[in-house]
């Protein structure tokens, strides 16, 4: 039971990474290429890139539990890129544009909180990074 309640627990912390790079990034290259260029990213289309090599391989290693500590800290990296570019609710003055990205920036804070978790404890019961261990 703990296995299969960890399990959803990790489909569910990773399903927005995944359609994030799955059902906008990648169907909207061009579109995401150009925002990022007119929020002052370096090198959008190449980072772009990264990111969603980022969000695919580190959503399908924390979901499977396999390298998952690995997995979470290229969430992690992606995380703190994006809110820094992003999400900075600092520089607004339309109170709510600043409660929108405050709300967006907060919730990117407890996403980095489960990745510092998981990079801290591995993906736990139901993970092959368990069941791999228990072979050895």
């Amino acid at each position: 039971m703990n296995a299969c309640i960890n399990i959803l627990g990790r489909f569910f912390l990773v399903l927005i990474f995944l359609m994030s790079a799955l059902g906008n990034k990648i169907p909207r290259f061009s579109g995401t290429t150009e925002y990022m260029r007119a929020e002052g990213v370096p090198a959008p289309a190449l980072l772009l890139a990264g990111a969603i090599l980022f969000l695919i391989a580190g959503g399908l290693s924390v979901l499977v539990g396999y390298k998952a500590k690995i997995g979470a800290a290229l969430l992690l990296a992606f995380l703190i890129l994006a809110t820094y570019w992003f999400h900075d609710f600092w520089t607004f003055e339309d109170a709510q544009a600043k409660q929108m990205q405050t709300i967006n920036f907060m919730k990117n804070l407890a996403l980095m909180g489960a990745m510092l978790m998981i990079i801290a404890r591995g993906a736990g019961a139901g993970s092959l990074d368990r069941r791999i261990a228990k072979l050895d």
